[in-house]
């Protein structure tokens, strides 16, 4: 099965820019989205074949995640279940009889780190949440997950050291999850490939100098190492900041 993810930064931008075209293109069983900037009845978006489901955040034009797929889920979760998380639209779980599918937006700790210790409280939550998934079956987890892990994961890793999505303590959050039983699928099969990104600042040419950083990811449970077949980054789409990440799964 293949699975995309894309943080579209304002659907409606970029559904009149190549959205449809992409979407074709890339024929995935599963096409995730996130910041999608919506709420409900602001766009009609449907592609034969596939149902949708959203989540909206309560304050308008921000945040949001939304699925396409082609297989109809056992159940669909909207958020977490803590209180203090949900109500941004940053979450999505659909459940399958083999596996569960987790679309996320993790909150950003902006210029400053305003919102790191809010970001921390984040991250203990949603590793908890998905480690009480994977107890029960597989998980498959994608999105902007707001963090470069590595430094070979964005362009200029020594003037970053303290910027949001690049704090000792966000990829200390993203080591601790890997650690407890996650596989980054990229790395999986490129463990030390450099230069590919899916994220590029809209200011000083960032994306024409392929001046990056690479936060948005698929995450698998271990357990399903063998089965992965191939990752990718399609760096070739545009329409948006982000590009559409992606993965296969024989499932």
């Amino acid at each position: 099965m293949r699975f995309v993810s894309w943080n579209v930064n304002g659907l409606r931008a970029v559904a009149g820019k190549n959205f449809a075209e992409a979407f074709g293109a890339l024929d995935a069983d599963f096409f995730c989205l996130q910041e999608t900037k919506l709420q409900a009845g602001q766009l009609d978006m449907e592609f034969p074949g596939y149902r949708s489901y959203w989540n909206y955040a309560e304050k308008k034009g921000y945040s949001g995640t939304a699925v396409f797929t082609r297989h109809e889920p056992l159940s669909v979760t909207l958020g977490m279940g803590v209180e203090e998380h949900d109500h941004e639209g940053r979450l999505i779980t659909l459940e399958y009889p083999t596996f569960f599918l987790v679309t996320c937006y993790t909150p950003n700790s902006q210029d400053g780190l305003p919102r790191l210790p809010y970001r921390m409280r984040w991250e203990d939550a949603f590793r908890s949440y998905l480690l009480s998934l994977d107890a029960r079956k597989p998980v498959i987890i994608c999105g902007d997950l707001n963090v470069a892990h590595q430094e070979i994961d964005l362009k200029n890793p020594k003037t970053n050291r303290r910027n949001a999505g690049f704090t000792d303590e966000e990829r200390g959050k993203m080591t601790e999850l890997l650690q407890s039983g996650f596989t980054d699928t990229f790395r999986h099969f490129y463990p030390t490939l450099t230069g590919v990104y899916s994220w590029w600042s809209y200011r000083f040419r960032a994306r024409e100098k392929n001046a990056g950083w690479r936060i948005d990811y698929f995450l698998t449970s271990r357990r399903l190492d063998p089965q992965l077949r191939k990752a990718a980054i399609h760096t070739e789409i545009y329409g948006s900041d982000h590009c559409p990440v992606e993965v296969e799964v024989e499932l």
